[in-house]
């Protein structure tokens, strides 16, 4: 599987620092890597030490390790689509916002939060040699069932973390999907100064 390869720096006007020029979203993964203590803890480190309004810090995360109950479950709230890979993860995680706070009012920029949150997380991910794939294809509300979620308490996202594999066994669509070139709107699309429409840059 010559043309798999974990490093797929992104093309860009600009350089960029490795951290977010490296980061992308496989689905091949290592099915018998696992990750350690120390790993697990630098991402949750990292995604505590996230921005968030008024340092209401909203972001909440479930983590489960390949083979153990948590994994399970989060693996059974996944599309079937992601249940055709994320097995091989060495970790599931379910992203989620407290969109509530203690008094029962309205949490400003919960979902916000955990995006900026998460954000770190897969980004630390990638300083300790991992990739990451989060993924919207998850039942929020199987989520809330299978864990006795509290009112107030939203799943938004779950993410895959593992070790880029060798594509061994490795159903031809998948890997077709993670060696496609990889594309952005250029920031002419994006970008606006004058007026909107007009390319700032």
């Amino acid at each position: 599987m010559s043309e798999l390869s974990a490093h797929r720096p992104a093309e860009s006007s600009a350089p960029l620092h490795e951290l977010i020029r490296d980061r992308w979203s496989p689905r091949v993964l290592d099915p018998k890597a696992e990750i350690t203590d120390d790993q697990l803890r630098a991402l949750f480190e990292a995604a505590r030490w996230a921005a968030s309004w008024g340092n209401t810090q909203p972001a909440r995360y479930l983590v489960g390790r390949r083979g153990d109950e948590t994994f399970e479950r989060i693996y059974a709230t996944l599309t079937r689509g992601n249940k055709s890979w994320a097995g091989a993860a060495g970790a599931l995680v379910l992203g989620i916002a407290v969109t509530r706070n203690e008094d029962g009012e309205p949490m400003p920029y919960a979902e916000y939060g955990l995006g900026l949150a998460t954000q770190n997380l897969v980004l630390q991910a990638v300083a300790e040699g991992l990739v990451t794939h989060q993924m919207a294809g998850f039942s929020p509300d199987a989520a809330k069932a299978v864990f006795e979620l509290p009112e107030g308490m939203e799943p938004l996202v779950a993410i895959a973390i593992g070790h880029f594999g060798d594509g061994e066994g490795v159903d031809r669509s998948l890997i077709d999907r993670d060696t496609k070139p990889r594309q952005r709107k250029p920031l002419a699309e994006l970008v606006f100064g004058s007026a909107w429409g007009t390319p700032a840059l």
